[in-house]
C-alpha cells in the first residue's frame, strides 16, 4: 500500500506539478501572448505600465484612479488587498474626506461624486474608474492641460470600454490608457 501511495504521489506531482503548467502555459502564450506578458504598454520602445495595474496619478494635468488600499506604496502589486473598513470606521471616513478635499469638490457637491473616486478597490490595484468619475475629473484636466473640455470629454468616450458582449460588467474608462491618449495630445 505504502509502494502505490509513493507511485500515485509521484504521478501526481509530474503530472498536476509540471505537465499542466507547462501546457497551461504553452496555451496561454499561444492564444494570449499579450495577457500572458502581463499587458504591458510599451511607448518609443520603453516598458511604461501595464493595462491591468492601476498607477498614482497626482498631478492636475491627469485623471486620478481609485484610492489604492496597497500603502505606504500606492498600487503595489505585491501588497494587493483591500482595505477591509467597515462603513463607520473612522478610518474610513477620514480617508473619504481626504480624497474628497483633494479633488477640490465642495462637501454638499460631494453627495453627488461617484463611489469608486474616495473609496479603495477589493484589490486595491484596479486601473478602472467609472465613465461618471472620469467625467467629474474633466474640467481639472482640461484646465491643467489648456485643452476645451469638449476635447477632453470625446477622449474620455472613446476612452470608454463597453460591457462585454453587451452584458456583462460596467462601462468603465482604464485610467492608465486614458492618461497615455492624453499624453499624446499635443
Amino acid at each position: 500500500m505504502i509502494l502505490q501511495c509513493i507511485r500515485l504521489f509521484i504521478v501526481l506531482t509530474i503530472l498536476c506539478g509540471a505537465i499542466y503548467p507547462a501546457a497551461v502555459t504553452v496555451v496561454g502564450y499561444g492564444l494570449f501572448p499579450n495577457e500572458a506578458n502581463g499587458s504591458i504598454i510599451s511607448r518609443d520602445g520603453k516598458q511604461v505600465a501595464s493595462e491591468l495595474i492601476g498607477q498614482n496619478f497626482t498631478s492636475q494635468r491627469y485623471f486620478w484612479g481609485r484610492p489604492s488600499a496597497t500603502g505606504p506604496v500606492p498600487y503595489n502589486g505585491a501588497a494587493s488587498s483591500g482595505s477591509n473598513l467597515a462603513q463607520n470606521n473612522p478610518t474610513l471616513l477620514t480617508n473619504m474626506r481626504s480624497r474628497i478635499e483633494a479633488l477640490g469638490v465642495s462637501t454638499e457637491s460631494s453627495k453627488v461624486l461617484p463611489t469608486d473616486l474616495i473609496t479603495a478597490s477589493g484589490s486595491g490595484l484596479d486601473p478602472h474608474i467609472s465613465p461618471a468619475a472620469a467625467l467629474v475629473q474633466i474640467d481639472r484636466v482640461a484646465t491643467a492641460r489648456g485643452l476645451s473640455r469638449q476635447a477632453v470629454e470625446q477622449l474620455v468616450n472613446e476612452q470608454t470600454e463597453t460591457r462585454f458582449i453587451g452584458l456583462l460588467g460596467e462601462p468603465r474608462v482604464n485610467v492608465v490608457l486614458l492618461n497615455l491618449a492624453l499624453d499624446s495630445i499635443k
